[in-house]
Formats: structure tokens, C-alpha cells, sequence
């Protein structure tokens, strides 16, 4: 049975799962402005694009196309769907991912399967890019996601469960401060918020929209931790 209440926590992978938690959110918050962080920030834009597209053919609409911009941007070009769940699928598809992300981590077969849908997920995209920074996003993430698995296949090096959790916490906080960033501390009045204010009839405009969002994102996190803990007790 799940140990939901969390009794006698907590054991040495539970504190080795919090612990690299919390490194890898002070290591990405000092290297946040960097250079090095740009590759995990645009594969998370990707993902946030994806995200949008993956909504939009589960509501029968028509997909055209999916753009990353080297500044941090990115466009989902869709053709009918259910606009109202398209627009928000952005921004809580990404948390939604950081959680997935997180929670497979804490196993290595789940580790696997995790990385192996991502790439394959990568290698779909490639071929419906519109430009050649998602295209080459796609292909250098290839690349290295096959480097870390054979690393961990043949070699003494395990961390592929390291870099799928990485990608869950770098997903989560990313999400966190886009929203932040976006839809609440100024005003884009061309952000999926303001699109989602406009359609809705409940009496938010895009900043409440975008608090609402960001309380959300940061349950899929606080919830992924949870239930990581219970996964592992």
C-alpha cells in the first residue's frame, strides 16, 4: 500500500530526491542569466509551445506549425480546436511536464521511458519546425539525450535519472517565472492570458488569469515533490 501519510520519512532516497531538488534550484536560479541555462530554457518554451499543439489535436483542431525563437519566444500556429483549453495549455502543460518529469525520475525504468518519449517527441517536432532554432533545439537535444543514455548503459556514469529530474525542476520553476513575467508583472496584451480573459465570462482580466496560473503551477510542483516522497517511502 502507498504510504500516503508518509510515516518514518525520511529514508535515504527520499532525502537524496529532496536534496537534489533544492541543489538544482539554487544552481539554476545563480546560473539563470547565463548562457548555460539558454538550451534547458528553450526546450522548456518548446515544451510550453507543444503543449498548446498537444490541446489543440485532442480538441480536433489542425496543428500548422511550431516556432522557438532564440530570445525565449515561441508561437504555436493551430487551426479550430476548443480555443479556451488551447490557450491556457501553455503555461500549466509545462508545469504538467515538470511534474511528469519529476516523478519519473524516481525510478530508472520510468527514467527511461521518460527520455525515450521526449526523444521521440523531439524527433516528431523536428520534422513540423518552422524555424531552424527549434529545428536545431531538436537535434541537439537529440544528440545529447542519446550521449546520456549510453553513458548509462555501458559506463559507471548513472545520471539519467539526474538529468529527468533537472528537466522536471528547470520546467516547473521556468513555467513559475514565465507566468510571472508574462501575464502579472506587466501587461502583454497579445499574452495567452489576456486571449483567455477575453473569451472567458468569468470577471478576471489577464493578471488574474495569470495568479490563477501560477498557484496552479506551483501545486503541480508541490505535488510532485509529495508524491515523489510517497513513491519512494
Amino acid at each position: 500500500m502507498a504510504n500516503w501519510e508518509l510515516k518514518n520519512c525520511c529514508k535515504h532516497d527520499q532525502v537524496v530526491f529532496l536534496a537534489t531538488i533544492g541543489v538544482f534550484t539554487v544552481v539554476i536560479l545563480l546560473l539563470w542569466r547565463t548562457f548555460l541555462l539558454t538550451p534547458f530554457k528553450l526546450i522548456t518554451v518548446f515544451l510550453h509551445e507543444a503543449s498548446h499543439a498537444i490541446a489543440c489535436k485532442l480538441t480536433c483542431g489542425q496543428v500548422e506549425g511550431i516556432q522557438v525563437n532564440a530570445d525565449e519566444g515561441g508561437v504555436t500556429q493551430t487551426r479550430g480546436g476548443v480555443y479556451w483549453l488551447i490557450l491556457p495549455a501553455g503555461y500549466l502543460g509545462s508545469s504538467f511536464w515538470g511534474m511528469v518529469f519529476i516523478l519519473a525520475s524516481t525510478n530508472l525504468l520510468t527514467s527511461r521511458i521518460a527520455a525515450g518519449c521526449f526523444a521521440v517527441a523531439l524527433i516528431v517536432v523536428l520534422f513540423i519546425a518552422k524555424n531552424w532554432t527549434l529545428r536545431g533545439l531538436c537535434i541537439g537535444f537529440i544528440i545529447f539525450l542519446a550521449i546520456i543514455w549510453v553513458l548509462q548503459e555501458t559506463t559507471k556514469v548513472r545520471i539519467l535519472r539526474f538529468f529527468i529530474l533537472f528537466m522536471g525542476v528547470m520546467n516547473s520553476l521556468f513555467s513559475v517565472y514565465d507566468i510571472y513575467d508574462d501575464l502579472i508583472s506587466r501587461r502583454v496584451h497579445s499574452s495567452d492570458a489576456e486571449k483567455f480573459a477575453e473569451i472567458c465570462p468569468c470577471p478576471c482580466n489577464g493578471v488574474g488569469w495569470g495568479v490563477i496560473w501560477g498557484m496552479i503551477s506551483f501545486i503541480f510542483l508541490a505535488a510532485a515533490m509529495y508524491l515523489g516522497l510517497v513513491i519512494l517511502s
